[in-house]
């Protein structure tokens, strides 16, 4: 099987000669990467043409949409299975695109696989914690269209700073959603498994990758999740709500600062949480919101018309 990866970047150069000496000296190496850039103003390009393996291609920077670029690099791509990468995701050992890619070079019912994050070294507690409960070290089986009744959303859940798919299941679904605000890994796995295929996550196959993120950016993000989920309500119809996911992620931060000696970040772990919740819902009812709110209030304010 011919194996592609696909690394979105823009103003990459901090993490990208890192990120692609590590890609070229994998055990198992990709046999292309294809970087597309959204017009960086740093040395990514230089850096990446340095690398043999690396296909350049750069696109305006206002082109960029989280689904639709990566479609159309997917289209570009030889591979049988295309891996996708956030530009600041850093293997963590030479053997993770074997790991990752385990499941999809053998024969059976799961097209898409994902990894652990691990948190970077600078990572504060909140970051560390939120990598520690949606990536655990546990195996986990392949998840099903028939789980959905006990897993919820945790059914379709992938991140694609670190996923890999086979090209057949993609092309089965028309690739990823373009104009989406949000969760183009989310929707596209949904409709990926509702036709038969799986997903699987594979904690050995690790990546750091972590945001510090402030109260306003986690106001910002849970906006958007709101935002996304309304604008796709089949997701919710389907595998449920969020609630329960929720106050299973409250309660392990709380045990988690507990356990870490971290007892005076007990405040600011209920406000930020009571925020996020508000964010969430507020983004549930955006399209009754007044435009400039919107923006305010989104990580990408200029996706609203």
């Amino acid at each position: 099987m011919v194996l592609s990866v696909i690394i979105p970047t823009c103003n990459a150069a901090n993490w990208l000669d890192e990120q692609l000496t590590r890609l070229s000296s994998q055990s198992l190496p990709p046999d292309e990467i294809l970087v597309v850039d959204s017009a960086s103003t740093d040395d990514t390009r230089a850096i990446a043409c340095n690398f043999p393996l690396v296909r350049f291609i750069e696109i305006e920077k206002e082109a960029f949409d989280h689904g639709g670029t990566r479609s159309m690099a997917a289209r570009q791509c030889r591979g049988d299975i295309l891996v996708f990468f956030t530009q600041d995701a850093m293997p963590a050992n030479k053997h993770c695109l074997a790991l990752l890619t385990e499941p999809l070079r053998q024969e059976g019912r799961v097209a898409v696989s994902y990894g652990r994050q691990l948190p970077h070294a600078d990572a504060a507690p909140f970051a560390a914690h939120l990598r520690l409960f949606n990536y655990p070290a546990a195996y986990e089986a392949p998840r099903c269209f028939a789980d959905r009744k006990r897993m919820g959303l945790h059914t379709i859940f992938c991140s694609n700073s670190f996923a890999a798919y086979k090209k057949e299941a993609l092309i089965a679904v028309d690739f990823f959603p373009e104009q989406l605000l949000f969760g183009e890994d989310t929707f596209t796995v949904a409709k990926i498994v509702e036709l038969g295929y799986c997903v699987q996550y594979m904690h050995k196959a690790q990546v750091f990758h972590s945001h510090n993120y402030t109260i306003m950016d986690e106001v910002k993000r849970y906006f958007d999740i709101g935002a996304f989920h309304a604008a796709a309500p089949e997701l919710l119809s389907t595998y449920g709500g969020v609630g329960g996911a929720g106050r299973r992620f409250v309660i392990a931060e709380l045990k988690y600062l507990y356990a870490h000696k971290l007892l005076q970040l007990v405040p600011l772990s209920l406000a930020r949480t009571a925020l996020k919740l508000l964010a969430y819902n507020l983004g549930r009812q955006a399209q009754y919101l007044p435009l400039p709110l919107r923006r305010s209030l989104s990580m990408r304010p200029s996706w609203w018309q």
